[in-house]
């Protein structure tokens, strides 16, 4: 562990690079993926189980917990860590992206943004400055500066007035986050598709200085192929020792993808939401357990996986107890889809490392593209 938060990169392959983020409460090996843990707790999962599979750090959701139990109560109670029995590193949303989707909910203005909770419709406000309270009364290790994300697709003018605000915001973020050593504050590029917003915002982010760079204002609608696009140039942007962090994403091809454009930390729900709905992912490409052809399966679902799903079930069973609706179908379906997450990362890291990503990729293609893969 380290005194302050710190990252070194130790190997790179064309543009995908692994390291490690150092913090006072333990490393994160990078490329990293972050289960969501939004209310204080990753879905269907014990912390312990989450730790299991290989995960170094977790995602907090900075509107949700400010509502409830709120992030005062949070702090009485000694802090995030401690409240969800997690003692790895945890970073935080700012809550920028959750109260942006409250459309007829939310009122903004340069100021901030004031709406309606979605649980009991009582008013609040969150501003810049409010965010880096929330988000130090919680005790992030990584706190994320408030932005405001717009839908795609928009015009270039709607998505220039947003960055130029968030840019703003971020200022304020800076300001109000202080100094606080053994803590970082991350920027969040906006821009959109647009290129030249892009570069507009990463000097304008850069200018401030960040311990970190996410690449935000992506996976919100804009398809693969486009959010590939700005990948192959948005994180050439940034700083070459600063990690960057791609929100929101997601699906395993994008994943490899983001990592070969340089990508070094990524969160999502997908896993953990899959797993609840029956979605499995293995290195054959999705399983939907639900369907009748595995009713009679003695298969595990995949049998090169160590996960407790499948070295102790069958298919037949993850069927049944999916089919029966009984809790332990969501729970051993989300702690193969983390495991599986995990054994990705760490093959890339591996991989890298070995300086044959490109191997990497063709592989883990051809997988998918052989496998044994249901409709969706």
């Amino acid at each position: 562990m380290a005194d302050r938060f710190n990252f070194d990169v130790t190997a790179r392959d064309g543009k995908a690079r692994t390291g490690v983020i150092s913090t006072p409460r333990g490393d994160i090996r990078t490329p990293a993926f972050m289960p969501v843990g939004t209310a204080a707790t990753v879905k269907a999962m014990l912390p312990e189980s989450v730790a299991a599979t290989g995960a170094d750090i977790l995602l907090g959701n900075t509107y949700h917990l400010m509502l409830r139990p709120t992030a005062e109560r949070i702090d009485r109670l000694g802090g995030l860590h401690k409240f969800m029995n997690w003692s790895k590193p945890i970073l935080t949303d700012s809550g920028g992206f959750q109260v942006m989707s409250l459309a007829g909910l939310r009122k903004l203005t340069e100021k901030g943004v004031t709406f309606k909770s979605h649980i009991d419709g009582s008013r609040h406000e969150l501003t810049p400055e409010r965010s880096m309270e929330i988000q130090r009364l919680l005790g992030s290790d990584i706190v994320m500066c408030f932005d405001e994300c717009p839908a795609l697709p928009a015009s270039d003018d709607e998505v220039a007035k947003s960055m130029r605000m968030s840019m703003r915001w971020a200022e304020r973020s800076k300001q109000a986050f202080g100094d606080r050593p053994g803590h970082a504050l991350f920027g969040i590029m906006q821009g959109g598709v647009t290129q030249e917003l892009r570069a507009e915002s990463a000097e304008k982010l850069t200018g401030i200085g960040f311990d970190g760079y996410a690449v935000g204002g992506l996976a919100v609608g804009e398809g693969q192929e486009a959010m590939f696009s700005v990948l192959d140039y948005a994180p050439d942007m940034l700083p070459t020792d600063k990690p960057r962090y791609l929100m929101g994403v997601g699906k395993p091809d994008d994943i490899v993808g983001a990592v070969a454009r340089g990508i070094d930390m990524m969160d999502c729900v997908l896993p953990s939401r899959s797993g609840r709905t029956g979605q499995v992912f293995t290195r054959h490409g999705v399983v939907n357990i639900k369907n009748a052809r595995h009713q009679d399966d003695p298969r595990p679902l995949d049998e090169a996986c160590t996960c407790p799903a499948c070295s102790n079930y069958s298919r037949a069973y993850l069927h049944h107890v999916f089919r029966s609706q009984e809790m332990i179908s969501g729970m051993l379906l989300t702690w193969h889809n983390l495991h599986y997450y995990q054994e990705l990362m760490a093959g890339m890291r591996a991989a890298i490392a070995e300086g044959d990503f490109a191997g990497f990729q063709a592989e883990f293609h051809r997988q998918r593209a052989q496998g044994d893969i249901d409709p969706i």
